[in-house]
């Protein structure tokens, strides 16, 4: 069953929070999908350029067992996003999100962040796409956002939220370690100043705990209006080669997802730092991770 935005704003908000996420499940067929940035690093490593690698990547989710792809910036680029639509469809693949950041503390750059979301979101509809995730931009040397920066940011956050709905989209607000600066005072304004019938969240678990907070925390504190979860865990904050057990309880996050009956996307993101050791190909830890996940939220993908 769909819901549109519009549906939700005239029945009442807080009474269908809780049903979206079921219809969102049912709408992209699958609860799990993979984030696209392992595979810039990957081809980064090689030396190669992305669109080289088109092939082995497209290759590289199927085998992993994956159904659901949410890319971001480096492959929608103009020269690239025809080529990654055509074998999106062609892989058997669907991209329930796409990941488009870009700055909302300033009105001018905000404007293009928004105008850059919404032309996306329409490209990729094809694909599947119905939500945009954002994360807003941080200052220059991730300085801390001022009072009114936040609050500029917030009414951007929600217009771009309205702009998307209007095309039957959501946008679904990310986050970094940035916003967890000060007891987490850019994520809770987020969460706070924005629409509930605009903006959603979308919680990367990970950039939680590495900027000292508790994502369980985080996590009730956004309740129904949980759209995604990014899933990636480290050891002593030093990230793991595949999702799997570590510092994040991750037994704890899916028992908290079924007593408030929530249902969101859930992201397999993995990611590479310099001091990290490999000792298998992406592939299987793509596909270690995918295993994990199913058998710690009880979904398949």
């Amino acid at each position: 069953m769909s819901l549109t935005r519009r549906e939700m704003i005239l029945s009442g908000t807080a009474g269908l929070l809780s049903f979206a996420s079921a219809a969102r499940a049912a709408e992209t067929h699958s609860r799990m999908s993979v984030e696209g940035y392992i595979f810039e690093q990957y081809m980064a490593q090689k030396k190669e350029k992305l669109a080289d690698g088109l092939d082995e990547i497209f290759a590289m989710i199927r085998g992993a067992g994956f159904h659901n792809i949410e890319l971001n910036n480096g492959f929608i680029t103009p020269d690239l996003r025809d080529r990654v639509l055509s074998m999106i469809q062609s892989n058997g693949l669907k991209m329930p999100s796409v990941y488009v950041g870009g700055a909302m503390h300033e009105g001018a750059l905000a404007e293009k962040t928004i105008a850059d979301s919404v032309q996306t979101a329409q490209f990729f509809r094809s694909a599947g796409c119905r939500a945009i995730v954002g994360d807003p931009s941080p200052k220059q040397g991730e300085a801390e956002k001022t009072d009114a920066e936040l609050a500029v940011q917030a009414s951007m956050l929600n217009r771009l939220g309205e702009a998307l709905g209007a095309i039957g989209c959501e946008f679904w607000v990310h986050n970094h370690d940035a916003e967890m600066k000060s007891n987490a005072r850019e994520w809770w304004s987020n969460l706070k100043q924005t629409d509930p019938a605009y903006v959603w969240m979308c919680i990367d678990l990970d950039w939680v705990h590495q900027g000292d907070q508790d994502p369980l925390t985080l996590l009730r504190a956004a309740g129904k209006r949980v759209a995604c979860l990014h899933l990636r865990n480290s050891q002593n904050k030093l990230w793991l080669e595949s999702l799997s057990d570590g510092d994040i309880d991750y037994r704890a996050i899916a028992a908290s997802l079924r007593r408030a009956h929530l249902a969101p996307l859930l992201m397999v993101e993995l990611a590479y730092r310099p001091n990290m050791v490999l000792t298998r190909p992406l592939e299987e830890d793509l596909r270690l991770s995918r295993v994990y996940a199913e058998r710690v939220f009880g979904v398949k993908a």
